[in-house]
């Protein structure tokens, strides 16, 4: 039996090609949040690590929030807690390099 959390759906926007028309892409919250996770932890948070050591850049606290952001998502998956899977991902969506 699927636990709870694979109920929640994510809806995107794909523009079509040569089509001013929007198709819509129904992914999961079981797919987007691990997808989102990986993103910040592969491409984001290397942009913030190479960033370490230049004179007047301090990028800890954004790193520490990325990190808890990434332990909130886990906690909430492992747990199957949907409102807090959506809140977390929503977060990590937001996390920009």
């Amino acid at each position: 039996m699927p636990s709870k959390w694979h109920s929640a759906h994510i809806h995107t926007w794909v523009p079509t090609m040569g089509d001013v028309s929007l198709t819509s892409e129904t992914v999961t919250l079981a797919e987007a949040l691990p997808r989102e996770m990986a993103r910040v932890r592969d491409e984001v948070m290397p942009q913030y690590l190479a960033l370490r050591g230049m004179p007047g850049v301090n990028v800890e606290f954004a790193l520490a929030m990325m990190r808890a952001d990434l332990d909130r998502a886990a906690n909430a998956m492992a747990a199957g807690d949907v409102v807090a899977m959506l809140e977390v991902y929503q977060s990590l969506k937001e996390t920009e390099a």
